[in-house]
């Protein structure tokens, strides 16, 4: 029997990798990849050939189980998203839960995610917090986005550059121009930004703006903001 191991990959900076998940990734002997190409930048800077085989949201249905019969037949696999942790919002349940089914081992290994540092260099609160990941597109969005209007924890979503106007528009509908929001654009890499204020604040900042790179959105929960607004009257 071999074994599935789940590795995280950086976000942005290749540094941001583990010594563990580089000798996971030398050692195995398949890569599975959310991106071949994306990959084989990481595996080409660390100088590791290994075989790679694609495995997306568009395939995964028709291939998890092959793979899992690699494995069962004594192949160790590792696989990799395009950036971050395997699972989160990303593939991987469906390998994971049909591996957990036929007993196989699983090592998930700890490493980069992007809700984490968007989340703790927000300066919302970060005991407690809902990820929520990518809303619906268009079916479901608005009942999902009522549901949220009242969730007291901070919530976290991951966006993209071309929807960002889009999501920040529905918040200042759903929430109110006074929600706290912060978006995280292009962790760990050169142009990293971090913007944060209102909703209304931060809409205003990027209404005009060629917005790039790969979005993570934090907004303050509705208890912290009506604490927070009730203050702000006080004084």
């Amino acid at each position: 029997m071999g074994k599935l191991y789940l590795v995280p990959t950086p976000i942005g900076n290749l540094e941001d990798i583990t010594y563990r998940a580089v000798r996971v990734l030398k050692e195995c002997d398949m890569v599975l990849a959310e991106d071949s190409r994306d990959s084989a930048k990481l595996l080409n800077h660390y100088e590791i050939e290994k075989k790679v085989i694609s495995y997306h949201q568009h395939n995964e249905h028709k291939i998890f189980t092959s793979i899992v019969e690699d494995i069962i037949n004594g192949k160790e696999v590792a696989l990799v998203t395009d950036a971050g942790t395997p699972g989160i919002s990303d593939p991987g349940f469906l390998l994971v839960r049909e591996c957990i089914k036929n007993n196989i081992v699983i090592e998930c290994l700890p490493g980069a995610t992007a809700f984490v540092p968007a989340l703790v260099n927000s300066g919302l609160p970060s005991d407690r917090f809902a990820f929520e990941g990518f809303l619906p597109a268009k079916k479901g969005r608005k009942t999902r986005l009522e549901e949220l209007a009242e969730e007291n924890k901070t919530m976290v979503f991951y966006e993209s550059p071309y929807r960002l106007e889009k999501t920040l528009r529905d918040f200042e509908k759903h929430f109110g121009k006074q929600r706290l929001v912060c978006v995280s654009r292009e962790l760990t890499k050169i142009y990293e930004e971090n913007v944060r204020g209102t909703v209304k604040e931060v809409l205003e900042h990027f209404s005009d703006a060629n917005v790039k790179g790969e979005i993570t959105i934090v907004v303050e929960g509705l208890k912290d903001s009506v604490k927070r607004i009730s203050k702000e009257k006080g004084s």
